[in-house]
């Protein structure tokens, strides 16, 4: 039998959130299942199961050794192996190996592109634009007559604010500006540029993004999140978005999706936990 996989995520009281990460822990765990490998979930904080919880419960099923993969884009905080090494303590028989994180992964850059390319495809049947449903098409309220809307915008004229979550860590925030120019080049170059900005904590924000793809001569800009699921940061992004647009009526903002759950983004996790596995070996 394997040893079970363990998905870490930061944690968040957001309830889209949650529902999301737990229906990827059990599309895992139905994929995974054929092989013997059992799969669990738990979170650092804010949110139930915790991440003592979870590795209680597998210690409990007879499980000495786990992969512990943290679900995230980014590389490795402080928080997640100093957690792991609290749950050592806790149970002083587990070992624990750990799997890499998921990003900047080729089919996580494929899957961004098919979330732009969705949004893209959205420009084709404008309708009226505000902040409702899915997905935001974001537009001024004095915004012009549904004919302009019709506008023919080339590729060249629309550009890409890669949107990262957003770190005291300087590496993780360099990382989100490496996928930002390997998504340019390798699903995006048509399009005027790709440009970084994050949710909070350090700069440029949102607006600032889209600022900078105004000052470029850009007609329109599509926002994609690099975000794992839908919650509380997707929705502060689309509020940037939003007061922004309100300001610069001018300027078709559009907003794409997160990147979700899906088989691709199973297949990426699965390819980890395996790879921690033949590194044991």
């Amino acid at each position: 039998m394997k040893p079970p996989l363990l998905l870490i995520g930061q944690g968040s009281q957001d309830d889209a959130y949650a529902a999301e990460f737990g229906r990827f822990v059990h599309r895992l765990r139905c994929r995974l299942d054929q092989s013997g490998a059992d799969v669990s979930g738990g979170y650092l904080e804010r949110a139930t199961p915790r991440l003592s919880e979870s590795v209680a419960s597998l210690v409990a099923r007879g499980h000495h050794r786990l992969v512990a993969l943290p679900l995230s884009l980014s590389r490795l905080g402080e928080e997640f192996p100093a957690a792991m090494a609290l749950e050592q303590q806790r149970h002083p028989t587990l070992m624990y190996d750990y799997g890499r994180p998921l990003g900047p992964d080729p089919r996580v850059l494929a899957l961004l592109a098919e979330r732009l390319n969705e949004a893209a495809t959205e420009l084709a049947r404008p309708r009226a634009l505000e902040l409702a449903g899915a997905r935001p098409r974001l537009r001024a309220v004095d915004s012009p007559p549904a004919e302009d809307l019709h506008q023919h915008i080339e590729p060249g004229e629309t550009a890409v604010v890669l949107v990262g979550e957003g770190s005291t860590d300087a590496t993780a925030n360099a990382e989100v500006h490496r996928v930002s120019r390997l998504f340019w080049e390798t699903h995006a170059y048509d399009f005027m540029t790709v440009e970084t900005a994050f949710v909070s904590v350090t700069p440029p924000g949102v607006p600032g993004g889209l600022e900078r793809c105004r000052r470029l001569g850009a007609k329109r800009v599509i926002v994609v999140p690099y975000l794992l699921f839908a919650g509380g940061l997707l929705e502060r992004v689309w509020a940037q978005a939003l007061a922004y647009g309100a300001g610069h009526p001018d300027l078709d903002i559009r907003c794409a999706e997160v990147i979700g759950d899906c088989e691709t983004l199973a297949d990426v996790v699965i390819d980890r936990y395996e790879e921690a596995l033949q590194l044991v070996h």
